[in-house]
């Protein structure tokens, strides 16, 4: 294996093994989905707990990428690269030792604080290679990963042994392999003063992206909040308004919504970011008024339906607010923008997912998803009347 880098890696093997290396890390942060309900039978957790364990890995990732998510743009890309995989490591160990919710939130503060720190130097190292081909790269992995992450986890429980393990130790060879080879590839930044003042937490966005990110925000905030939801709530939401109980469902759902999204993505990937961002915002609301009909009607065909369709706005949302602003950045400018767009999608992430866990509580989880799906779908009302008087500005 290694004597493919004795030479200069090629782009398109560059290329391959960042975009691995980003869906390596995607995977893992969906595979607990599955895991959830497993987890509450033998630990015996509320949803509130639940959305809590979601929540931190949130924050995590979070605060990664407000310290060392512009890192990469002073230090190089593969050093950063390379200390998230080693963290991921660890976190899957601490996944594989669990036995209480104590080490699953620890497993997850780490595994969100690696994948933060990966997400903004992967996505900067991908549009390094290819400025055209990056951003591309950059939407469907991270939906891809999340697929293969839930679904994957999802088949091991109903088919394989050690259903809360075995996930983990796969995920744990592939981040030692990958921290192994990152050494080979060629660096594509060189390193520059300010290392210190970049770990000010702060949101980095250069002076000519600044309007297409106000532009993209608010359908991106509905896209991702409706992310955070599947991730969370959303099995648990199936399993008690249709009364299904395979261990299928809840990665079934999350590869529902991801793979129409990469699906979507790929069709629209030569569309104009405008064009693509005006679908998200209506796609999306349509996809959640069949959601509300699937849980009136207790119909889990009707449900798998429905994420289907809301995952063509999800991947058109994702896919338009990345084209509308990542061009935009120089090459120093790259990690730092690609932090602050994730961290922005990630506050719609989790927030959301964490009020609706605290409204589980009172008002059930099937009253929570019906007001969920009409938030999503009031965000995607104000983003079409805010995105009237700009439509000329963002054909591309």
């Amino acid at each position: 294996m290694f004597m493919l880098f004795k030479a200069p890696a090629s782009r398109r093997f560059r290329l391959v093994f960042l975009a691995t290396a980003l869906l390596g890390f995607l995977a893992a942060s969906s595979t607990p989905t599955p895991l959830y309900h497993l987890y509450q039978q033998a630990w015996q957790f509320s949803a509130v707990t639940l959305t809590l364990i979601f929540a931190v890995y949130a924050v995590s990732l979070l605060a990664a990428l407000l310290t060392v998510g512009s890192l990469s743009d002073y230090l190089g890309r593969r050093p950063l690269i390379f200390t998230a995989l080693v963290l991921e490591s660890v976190a899957m160990l601490l996944f594989l030792q669990a036995d209480s919710v104590s080490g699953l939130i620890a497993a997850r503060i780490l595994q969100g604080f690696a994948t933060g720190m990966a997400t903004s130097v992967l996505g900067a190292a991908l549009l390094d290679i290819d400025r055209e081909q990056g951003p591309l790269v950059n939407s469907l992995t991270p939906l891809l990963g999340m697929a293969s992450g839930a679904l994957g986890t999802g088949l091991l429980v109903e088919f394989a042994p050690w259903p809360l393990r075995l996930a983990y130790g796969l995920l744990l060879g592939l981040f030692v392999a990958q921290a192994l080879l990152v050494w080979h590839l060629p660096e594509s930044v060189s390193r520059q003063p300010g290392v210190l003042a970049s770990l000010r937490p702060a949101l980095h966005v250069p002076p000519q992206a600044r309007a297409a990110v106000w532009r993209m925000l608010p359908v991106n905030v509905a896209g991702w909040a409706l992310g955070g939801f599947f991730l969370s709530l959303a099995p648990s939401l199936a399993r008690e308004a249709t009364g299904a109980t395979s261990n299928l469902v809840g990665g079934g759902l999350v590869a529902a919504l991801t793979v129409t999204g990469a699906v979507a993505i790929y069709h629209l990937r030569l569309r104009p970011a405008g064009q693509i961002l005006r679908l998200g915002t209506g796609v999306l609301p349509a996809g959640m008024l069949l959601i509300l009909l699937a849980l009136h009607r207790g119909e889990l065909g009707l449900f798998f339906m429905a994420t289907v369709v809301t995952g063509v706005g999800f991947g058109a949302s994702f896919l338009g607010a990345l084209r509308s602003i990542m061009p935009l950045a120089e090459a120093h400018e790259r990690a730092g923008l690609m932090a602050t767009f994730y961290v922005l999608s990630y506050l719609a992430f989790c927030v959301p997912a964490m009020l609706a866990g605290w409204m589980v509580r009172s008002f059930g989880l099937v009253p929570t998803g019906e007001v969920y799906a009409l938030g999503v779908i009031i965000l995607c009302a104000v983003a079409a009347i805010l995105s009237l008087p700009v439509r000329a500005l963002s054909r591309g």
